[in-house]
């Protein structure tokens, strides 16, 4: 058996890499451990449990407004005693926040192979996002198998100097995550009945806007952008607006001064059964969310974005996502299009979704099939055996160039 290493640190993550884990679980050749740091808490419970999964390693790293370097330090060393201890084949993890980084990190230092899912995607701005960009291409440059979303985050790797036979194109997870929740729970009647009493936003003749923004570089002046936008929004007779407020203090204080306000509901952060249910009763998203850019198009929701930049350019030039940023006059001209303008509309909701079709986890299982199988029959090529040979030749980016 391969004994595979999955670490996951945030709902984002959690929700990504669940569809795989079950999967993979299924399937003789592998043994599979999962590890949480708990960089998200009750959050990370949540999909845990809609998704029937339980953490073997449970870190739980999670303290109230910690810094970014605090958390980095406690990933890395924590890490560092986990791979010792379990001795894995293959390290997997995803996308790009902390946890991602420094699991990568700490995977590189014990020379223990490892897998990046959602790999290569780009915005091309070290600080938009912020740390996201830095994080997701430490990540790839240690990384010896890629599993990337989508033919630009191969061509983005492939630019970099990744071997074109690391790279394998899958597809998104989050989208087996989500036609699971839609053909699962989302399918029962009495669950469905439940969750329409719990939000009773979604009422005949509005339009209601689902709402997050959570990112670190809008932090200040984008946040009051954004807070005034809304308001302007709120004042609308025909729009109800449902916010789940992160729980960062730094968001929640930014946004607190719209709470009273009329069409205005500032909820407590969902769980993904929740999510996936407003998400598929709602009439358009606002965010500045990563993820959010991949799901909604699946369930036909135009999204606008509020950020500059996006990693996710798939969306944007299939016509699913348009970039609106942090400006208020731009939020409210592009929103108000959508709501008066039946064909702008109609134009966003009916695009092809770039992300994928909801068989990622099957491309990705079935490359780490075929390494097991490989690896089987050639005992000199393990996986184990690609520890001794040095980073350097195994990939021709150099750390240095995370900072170009």
């Amino acid at each position: 058996m391969s004994k595979i290493l999955i670490v996951v640190g945030t709902r984002p993550e959690a929700i990504k890499m669940a569809p795989l884990l079950k999967r993979l679980s299924d399937r003789p050749e592998f043994s599979v451990v999962l590890c949480s740091t708990g960089q998200h808490r009750e959050l990370l419970d949540q999909v845990f449990e809609l998704f029937a999964i339980r953490p073997n390693i449970d870190l739980k790293l999670m303290e109230w407004n910690q810094t970014l370097a605090q958390l980095t330090a406690r990933v890395l060393t924590n890490m560092e005693d986990v791979i010792a201890r379990e001795r894995p084949d293959r390290v997997l993890v995803h996308g790009d926040t902390t946890t991602t980084m420094a699991a990568s990190l700490a995977a590189f230092y014990a020379r223990i192979p490892l897998g990046h899912v959602e790999a290569g995607l780009r915005s091309h701005d070290m600080h938009a996002p912020w740390p996201e960009e830095f994080n997701r291409k430490l990540s790839d440059i240690v990384a010896d198998r890629h599993y990337a979303p989508t033919e630009t985050a191969r061509e983005n790797l492939l630019h970099e100097g990744t071997p074109a036979s690391n790279i394998l194109v899958t597809g998104n997870t989050v989208i087996d995550a989500l036609l699971d929740v839609v053909n699962g729970p989302l399918q029962n009647t009495s669950i469905l009945a439940g969750l329409a009493a719990r939000f009773p936003f979604f009422q005949p003749g509005r339009k209601t806007i689902l709402v997050t923004c959570h990112r670190r570089e809008s932090y200040g002046e984008g946040f009051r952008a954004v807070a005034e936008a809304l308001k302007a929004l709120a004042r609308r007779s025909d729009v109800t607006l449902v916010f789940p407020v992160h729980r960062n203090p730094n968001v929640r204080c930014a946004f607190k001064a719209i709470e009273q306000d009329k069409n205005v509901h500032l909820i407590e952060p969902l769980s993904y059964l929740e999510f996936v249910y407003c998400l598929s009763m709602c009439y358009l998203v606002l965010t500045d969310s990563g993820g959010i850019q991949e799901e909604a198009p699946s369930l036909g929701k135009p999204v606008l974005v509020m950020r500059s930049v996006t990693e996710r350019s798939e969306a944007v030039l299939a016509g699913t996502v348009s970039l609106v940023g942090t400006d208020k006059a731009s939020i409210l001209e592009k929103t108000c299009k959508l709501l008066d303008d039946q064909k702008a509309y109609r134009a966003m909701s009916r695009q092809h979704n770039p992300y994928g079709d909801g068989h990622a986890c099957e491309r990705i299982i079935g490359s780490l099939s075929a390494e097991w199988r490989s690896d089987a029959a050639s005992p000199r090529r393990s996986l184990r055996a690609i520890r001794a040979v040095p980073i350097q030749q195994r990939k021709r980016s150099s750390l240095m160039d995370v900072m170009r």
